[in-house]
Protein backbone atom coordinates (compact mmCIF):
# COMPACT_ATOMS: atom_id res chain seq x y z
CA UNK A 1 0.00 0.00 0.00
CA UNK A 2 1.16 3.48 -0.90
CA UNK A 3 0.40 6.62 0.39
CA UNK A 4 0.61 10.24 -1.39
CA UNK A 5 0.73 13.47 -0.84
CA UNK A 6 0.63 16.96 -1.88
CA UNK A 7 0.23 20.42 0.30
CA UNK A 8 0.07 23.62 -2.28
CA UNK A 9 -0.11 27.21 -1.85
CA UNK A 10 -2.82 28.64 -3.69
CA UNK A 11 -2.44 31.64 -6.13
CA UNK A 12 -4.24 34.06 -4.37
CA UNK A 13 -2.62 33.32 -0.65
CA UNK A 14 0.80 35.41 -0.80
CA UNK A 15 1.80 34.88 2.77
CA UNK A 16 1.70 31.47 4.01
CA UNK A 17 -0.04 27.99 2.70
CA UNK A 18 -2.88 27.84 5.77
CA UNK A 19 -3.57 24.06 4.63
CA UNK A 20 -1.62 21.34 6.73
CA UNK A 21 -1.55 17.29 6.31
CA UNK A 22 -0.53 14.72 8.53
CA UNK A 23 0.53 11.03 7.42
CA UNK A 24 1.59 9.23 10.90
CA UNK A 25 2.04 5.37 12.07
CA UNK A 26 -0.60 5.04 14.84
CA UNK A 27 -0.02 0.98 15.44
CA UNK A 28 1.80 -1.39 13.91
CA UNK A 29 -0.35 -1.83 10.49
CA UNK A 30 -2.30 1.57 10.76
CA UNK A 31 -1.64 4.73 9.62
CA UNK A 32 -3.05 8.31 11.07
CA UNK A 33 -4.21 10.74 7.72
CA UNK A 34 -5.39 14.29 8.61
CA UNK A 35 -6.47 17.06 5.81
CA UNK A 36 -6.60 20.87 7.62
CA UNK A 37 -7.58 24.30 6.64
CA UNK A 38 -6.88 27.19 8.46
CA UNK A 39 -10.09 29.27 8.05
CA UNK A 40 -8.62 32.23 6.08
CA UNK A 41 -11.17 34.80 7.65
CA UNK A 42 -9.68 33.80 11.05
CA UNK A 43 -6.77 35.32 12.86
CA UNK A 44 -3.45 34.36 11.62
CA UNK A 45 -5.39 31.31 10.62
CA UNK A 46 -2.12 29.21 9.13
CA UNK A 47 -1.68 28.41 12.95
CA UNK A 48 -4.66 26.68 14.01
CA UNK A 49 -4.14 23.92 11.11
CA UNK A 50 -0.79 23.76 11.86
CA UNK A 51 -1.03 23.73 15.77
CA UNK A 52 -4.08 20.89 15.47
CA UNK A 53 -1.80 19.20 12.74
CA UNK A 54 1.39 18.92 15.80
CA UNK A 55 -0.72 17.91 18.39
CA UNK A 56 -2.13 14.92 16.16
CA UNK A 57 1.30 13.82 15.15
CA UNK A 58 2.34 13.81 18.58
CA UNK A 59 -1.17 12.23 19.56
CA UNK A 60 -0.19 9.08 17.29
CA UNK A 61 3.41 8.30 18.30
CA UNK A 62 2.41 8.36 21.54
CA UNK A 63 -0.81 6.20 20.98
CA UNK A 64 1.66 3.83 18.64
CA UNK A 65 4.18 3.94 21.86
CA UNK A 66 1.17 2.67 24.34
CA UNK A 67 -0.07 0.00 22.06
CA UNK A 68 3.05 -1.35 21.76
CA UNK A 69 4.19 -1.63 25.45
CA UNK A 70 1.18 -2.99 26.32
CA UNK A 71 0.46 -5.24 23.34
CA UNK A 72 -2.96 -4.62 23.17
CA UNK A 73 -5.44 -2.83 20.16
CA UNK A 74 -8.71 -1.23 20.05
CA UNK A 75 -10.98 -0.94 17.05
CA UNK A 76 -10.98 1.70 14.43
CA UNK A 77 -13.97 3.23 15.15
CA UNK A 78 -12.94 3.26 19.14
CA UNK A 79 -9.29 4.75 18.17
CA UNK A 80 -10.69 7.55 16.06
CA UNK A 81 -12.53 8.42 18.97
CA UNK A 82 -9.99 8.69 21.51
CA UNK A 83 -7.63 10.64 19.16
CA UNK A 84 -10.05 13.13 18.42
CA UNK A 85 -10.85 13.29 21.98
CA UNK A 86 -7.06 13.82 23.12
CA UNK A 87 -6.93 16.47 20.56
CA UNK A 88 -9.94 18.11 21.76
CA UNK A 89 -8.66 18.33 25.23
CA UNK A 90 -5.01 18.94 23.91
CA UNK A 91 -6.02 22.06 22.06
CA UNK A 92 -8.43 23.30 24.97
CA UNK A 93 -5.49 23.33 27.48
CA UNK A 94 -3.27 25.39 24.88
CA UNK A 95 -5.70 27.88 24.04
CA UNK A 96 -5.87 28.64 27.97
CA UNK A 97 -1.94 28.70 28.30
CA UNK A 98 -1.80 31.29 25.82
CA UNK A 99 -4.88 33.24 26.21
CA UNK A 100 -5.96 32.80 22.58
CA UNK A 101 -8.80 33.37 21.36
CA UNK A 102 -11.18 31.46 19.11
CA UNK A 103 -11.14 33.33 16.28
CA UNK A 104 -7.08 31.92 16.15
CA UNK A 105 -8.72 28.07 16.32
CA UNK A 106 -10.46 27.83 13.49
CA UNK A 107 -9.54 25.15 10.55
CA UNK A 108 -11.63 22.30 9.35
CA UNK A 109 -10.76 18.24 9.94
CA UNK A 110 -10.73 15.46 7.87
CA UNK A 111 -9.43 12.80 10.06
CA UNK A 112 -8.52 8.92 9.58
CA UNK A 113 -6.98 5.58 10.69
CA UNK A 114 -6.10 3.33 8.02
CA UNK A 115 -5.71 -0.32 8.31
CA UNK A 116 -2.84 -1.28 5.80
CA UNK A 117 -3.00 -4.77 5.93
CA UNK A 118 -6.91 -5.26 5.92
CA UNK A 119 -7.88 -2.18 3.44
CA UNK A 120 -10.25 -0.55 6.20
CA UNK A 121 -10.72 2.83 7.25
CA UNK A 122 -12.58 4.75 9.41
CA UNK A 123 -13.34 9.16 8.66
CA UNK A 124 -14.31 11.83 10.74
CA UNK A 125 -15.12 15.37 9.74
CA UNK A 126 -15.32 18.76 10.97
CA UNK A 127 -15.85 21.05 8.71
CA UNK A 128 -15.81 20.99 5.04
CA UNK A 129 -13.70 18.72 2.39
CA UNK A 130 -14.33 16.10 0.14
CA UNK A 131 -13.38 12.34 0.59
CA UNK A 132 -12.96 9.89 -2.57
CA UNK A 133 -13.35 6.12 -1.96
CA UNK A 134 -12.44 4.04 -5.35
CA UNK A 135 -14.15 6.64 -7.13
CA UNK A 136 -16.94 7.55 -5.19
CA UNK A 137 -17.23 11.27 -3.43
CA UNK A 138 -18.34 11.52 -0.37
CA UNK A 139 -18.67 15.66 0.28
CA UNK A 140 -19.01 17.92 2.87
CA UNK A 141 -19.92 21.50 2.10
CA UNK A 142 -21.41 23.59 4.87
CA UNK A 143 -22.32 26.99 2.66
CA UNK A 144 -18.67 28.54 3.33
CA UNK A 145 -19.83 28.60 7.19
CA UNK A 146 -17.91 25.57 8.65
CA UNK A 147 -18.88 24.45 12.35
CA UNK A 148 -14.91 24.92 13.78
CA UNK A 149 -13.45 22.61 15.95
CA UNK A 150 -12.46 25.80 17.74
CA UNK A 151 -15.66 26.79 18.59
CA UNK A 152 -16.57 23.90 21.08
CA UNK A 153 -13.27 23.46 22.74
CA UNK A 154 -15.36 24.25 26.29
CA UNK A 155 -18.44 22.03 25.36
CA UNK A 156 -18.75 18.79 26.74
CA UNK A 157 -16.57 16.58 24.53
CA UNK A 158 -18.53 13.46 24.80
CA UNK A 159 -22.28 15.51 24.10
CA UNK A 160 -20.21 17.21 21.72
CA UNK A 161 -18.56 13.63 19.56
CA UNK A 162 -22.17 12.22 19.59
CA UNK A 163 -23.82 15.06 17.79
CA UNK A 164 -21.29 15.08 14.59
CA UNK A 165 -23.06 13.20 12.14
CA UNK A 166 -19.79 13.62 9.19
CA UNK A 167 -18.43 10.20 10.03
CA UNK A 168 -17.80 7.40 7.16
CA UNK A 169 -16.26 3.84 7.65
CA UNK A 170 -14.71 2.14 4.24
CA UNK A 171 -13.71 -1.45 4.20
CA UNK A 172 -11.66 -3.18 1.23
CA UNK A 173 -10.90 0.06 -0.24
CA UNK A 174 -8.41 -0.21 -3.57
CA UNK A 175 -8.16 3.64 -3.54
CA UNK A 176 -8.56 6.58 -1.20
CA UNK A 177 -7.88 10.10 -0.97
CA UNK A 178 -8.71 12.74 1.62
CA UNK A 179 -8.38 16.64 0.70
CA UNK A 180 -9.39 19.63 1.41
CA UNK A 181 -11.81 22.35 -0.37
CA UNK A 182 -8.74 23.65 -2.73
CA UNK A 183 -9.65 21.07 -5.10
CA UNK A 184 -12.60 22.82 -6.58
CA UNK A 185 -10.42 26.01 -6.79
CA UNK A 186 -8.38 25.18 -10.27
CA UNK A 187 -8.42 27.90 -12.52
CA UNK A 188 -7.57 28.78 -16.21
CA UNK A 189 -6.76 32.34 -15.73
CA UNK A 190 -5.49 32.97 -19.44
CA UNK A 191 -8.44 31.21 -21.44
CA UNK A 192 -11.43 30.82 -19.30
CA UNK A 193 -13.06 28.68 -22.91
CA UNK A 194 -10.48 26.35 -21.74
CA UNK A 195 -11.46 26.22 -18.17
CA UNK A 196 -11.73 22.41 -17.05
CA UNK A 197 -14.86 20.79 -15.15
CA UNK A 198 -14.58 20.49 -11.28
CA UNK A 199 -15.33 16.66 -12.10
CA UNK A 200 -12.59 16.69 -14.62
CA UNK A 201 -10.24 17.66 -11.62
CA UNK A 202 -10.97 15.48 -9.53
CA UNK A 203 -10.50 12.95 -11.40
CA UNK A 204 -7.50 13.39 -12.78
CA UNK A 205 -6.02 13.64 -9.19
CA UNK A 206 -8.11 11.27 -7.23
CA UNK A 207 -9.09 8.20 -9.60
CA UNK A 208 -6.41 8.59 -12.36
CA UNK A 209 -3.61 6.20 -11.53
CA UNK A 210 -1.32 7.40 -14.10
CA UNK A 211 2.41 8.39 -13.01
CA UNK A 212 1.90 6.68 -9.19
CA UNK A 213 5.17 4.84 -9.76
CA UNK A 214 6.56 7.95 -8.53
CA UNK A 215 6.60 9.00 -4.94
CA UNK A 216 5.56 12.63 -5.69
CA UNK A 217 2.94 11.51 -7.97
CA UNK A 218 0.64 14.31 -6.67
CA UNK A 219 2.85 16.82 -6.73
CA UNK A 220 3.74 16.12 -10.53
CA UNK A 221 0.06 15.53 -11.28
CA UNK A 222 -0.38 19.40 -9.82
CA UNK A 223 2.60 20.89 -11.85
CA UNK A 224 0.82 19.26 -14.94
CA UNK A 225 -2.23 20.71 -14.77
CA UNK A 226 0.11 24.15 -14.65
CA UNK A 227 2.30 23.28 -17.32
CA UNK A 228 0.04 21.41 -19.81
CA UNK A 229 -3.72 22.15 -19.01
CA UNK A 230 -3.07 26.01 -17.89
CA UNK A 231 -5.04 24.86 -14.75
CA UNK A 232 -3.27 26.68 -11.13
CA UNK A 233 -5.21 26.33 -7.50
CA UNK A 234 -6.15 29.53 -6.27
CA UNK A 235 -6.73 28.44 -3.10
CA UNK A 236 -4.09 26.15 -0.80
CA UNK A 237 -4.73 22.30 -1.39
CA UNK A 238 -3.94 19.27 0.59
CA UNK A 239 -4.21 15.52 -0.78
CA UNK A 240 -3.52 12.16 0.97
CA UNK A 241 -3.89 9.55 -1.19
CA UNK A 242 -4.49 5.79 -0.21
CA UNK A 243 -3.78 3.29 -3.12
CA UNK A 244 -3.76 -0.56 -2.48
Amino acid sequence: MRIYKTLYIGAFHTNYCEDFLVEEQIATDEKLIAVLDGCTMGTESVFASILFGKVLRNIAKRVFYEEFVSNSSISLTLKLKEVIRQLFVEAGIIKNQLGLETNELLSTLIIGIVNTESAEAEFFTVGDGLICVDGKLIEYEQDDKPDYLGYHLNDNFEEWFESQQQRYSVSEFKDLSICTDGIFTFKNLDNKSGQKSETEIIHYLLIDSKLSEHNNFLDRKVRLLKSEWNHIVTDDLAIIRVIA
